[in-house]
């Protein structure tokens, strides 16, 4: 008997952590499909974090919400992030499966929102906290703050995915990204409490009963997609009737060449960036013959050395035929290079362009943002023993933000350009800053080919249309193995070249240099604004409950049991 006593327990916490492990595989489902962020599978957002939530309810204790939350980092890296391992495996020729367990280590720190929400849900709902409405803006507010006070990797959020719906993603230009992944978790709550409804009460559930429960929590998220609704299709036909700019045409020169070390191995460092010259100019001459252009994009680091300060004769040379080309064409080009100054490197855009006198000239934007490790390593950790380890570490010094680069365009017009080199694109505030001081279009490089598998560069592509949202600045997006788009105003995409292809992808957009945003006028607010009322709501969940516990003792004194 003792035994059978002593085992029950134990069966029963053994069949709840079977169902939180359950739960979380389903939401973790959900999410992956919901990545690929395209219809129908946005619709999943909305409910994805169902299952997760039910089980957060359930925890009996802290350390269980903890536990659920950090299984949900591993199961939601796992189904969404899974390219990861692979880019790391690409990048470093680490196994895969030690990648994959890099991946699932770091998860905690790629996705750390969802283990402090958890936590921090759990202690709202064991408090006497306001009734359910308040709670769960208090719990979407936890979400967005944990967000903003421990910055991500990747700079995703799962309001990104509103990208796949041309009518809601209008609001980006209001709240942003966080502000719509503040929508999805108050409807994933909203959505919950309707379903725990039906399980409640001790009357038969009829059909009207059940409309009264599940319905009005519903109402909540069905206005806000009515709001969404109405804002975008307002906006979109102010941004589409509004056009008073002349469009300029871009050539984007998407070569399909990558692993430029594993060329310059096979090939030799000459042969290599004869290659990649040769195939960027036959791109170019091509699209030349097909329509008139105003200015070309080749991808980021396209020519794999300086430009401007050559190592060598052959270094020259190159520069040389690149400029040759560049005014023999009378074409103002783009593209990624090195930059060096004091024996310090930079990863680079350079204008290749006539200046005011026709003659041909540069200019140089250094990418402010680095990656990780693999493009700059801090100081603590650039010391020749680790060095020696990982040779892939990176040696780039990260350059000023980026500023506005005057483009001179056939006819005597001008265009002022925000340059954004590929990781640049995931910080919202330098493409902001860009536009206040008079940028009229987005320029991006960037070199995905690490990514090239999975969903890297979809997420990539989404997380730098948002820039354009966020704007209302058009976009021109080259990338050396895809995706290379052309996004307009409305985060339409008026041409695109998919991963793998070859091609030199031509569109047309009208620049802006009028178009005002609320993000425009007071910068990525909502994000800091949904930490500070986190902070307020869990400062007064507590005083609630000190309140009830008061009441609860006072009750107690006068009328003993």
């Amino acid at each position: 008997m003792e035994s059978s006593r002593s085992a029950s327990p134990r069966r029963g916490s053994g069949i709840q952590f079977l169902l939180t492990c359950t739960a979380i595989f389903a939401s973790a489902i959900a999410f992956r499909f919901y990545a690929r962020v395209e219809w129908p599978w946005f619709a999943l957002g909305w409910i994805g974090f169902v299952p997760w939530l039910w089980t957060l309810d359930r925890a009996p204790s802290w350390r269980a919400a903890l536990i659920a939350g950090v299984l949900m980092c591993e199961a939601f890296t796992l189904a969404v992030f899974s390219w990861f391992a692979v880019a790391i495996q690409n990048y470093t020729g680490a196994s895969l499966v030690l990648c994959v367990g890099i991946v699932l280590l770091l998860a905690p720190l790629l996705q750390p929102q969802l283990w402090m929400f958890a936590l921090l849900r759990w202690w709202i709902g064991r408090c006497s906290a306001p009734s359910w409405r308040p709670k769960i803006v208090i719990g979407a507010c936890v979400y967005v703050g944990c967000e903003w006070l421990w910055p991500k990797l990747f700079g995703d959020t799962i309001g990104h995915g509103f990208f796949a719906s041309r009518l809601l993603r209008q609001a980006a230009d209001l709240v942003g990204a966080h502000g719509l992944t503040f929508v999805l978790i108050v409807a994933n709550e909203c959505v919950l409490e309707a379903l725990m409804r039906l399980r409640r009460g001790d009357h038969p559930l009829t059909p009207s009963l059940a409309r009264r429960r599940f319905l009005p929590p519903l109402i909540i998220p069905a206005s806000i997609i009515a709001v969404l609704s109405i804002y975008g299709a307002v906006r979109i036909a102010q941004l589409t009737n509004g056009v008073d700019a002349k469009p300029v045409t871009a050539a984007l020169i998407q070569a399909d060449i990558s692993r430029y070390e594993r060329l310059a191995a096979q090939l030799g460092t000459f042969d290599a960036v004869r290659t990649i010259l040769d195939a960027h100019f036959k791109l170019t001459a091509a699209a030349l013959e097909r329509t008139a252009v105003d200015f070309a994009v080749w991808p980021e680091t396209v020519y794999p050395t300086t430009f401007g300060s050559p190592k060598s004769e052959d270094g020259a040379a190159f520069d040389r035929e690149i400029a040759a080309f560049a005014a023999d064409h009378n074409l103002p080009l783009i593209f990624g290079a090195y930059d060096v100054e004091n024996e310090r490197e930079f990863n680079a855009a350079f204008f290749l362009q006539r200046d005011d006198n026709r003659q041909l000239s540069f200019e140089t934007y250094r990418k402010a943002s680095l990656f990780p490790l693999t493009e700059r390593v801090p100081a603590w950790l650039d010391i020749e023993p680790v060095r020696r380890r990982l040779p892939w570490l990176g040696t780039w010094k990260p350059g000023a933000a980026p500023d506005v680069v005057v483009l001179r365009l056939n006819e005597g017009r001008t265009l002022k350009v925000a340059p954004l080199i590929c990781y640049d694109a995931v910080d919202p505030r330098l493409t902001i800053d860009a536009v206040r001081h008079g940028a009229e279009m987005i320029v991006t490089i960037s070199n995905d080919s690490w990514f090239a598998s999975g969903g890297g560069p979809r997420l990539h592509l989404v997380v730098s249309a948002f820039r354009t949202l966020e704007t209302r600045r058009p976009q021109v997006r080259a990338t050396n193995t895809g995706i290379s788009a052309i996004i307009d105003a409305t985060g339409d995409i008026a041409a695109l070249a998919d991963v793998g292809e070859r091609t030199a992808l031509i569109a047309s957009v009208a620049p802006a240099d009028h178009r005002q945003t609320l993000l425009l006028a007071w910068g990525d607010w909502f994000p800091p604004a949904a930490f500070v009322l986190a902070v307020a709501g869990l400062v007064r969940v507590r005083g609630q409950s000190r309140k009830f516990v008061q009441k609860v003792g006072n009750a107690c004194i006068q009328n003993p049991p």
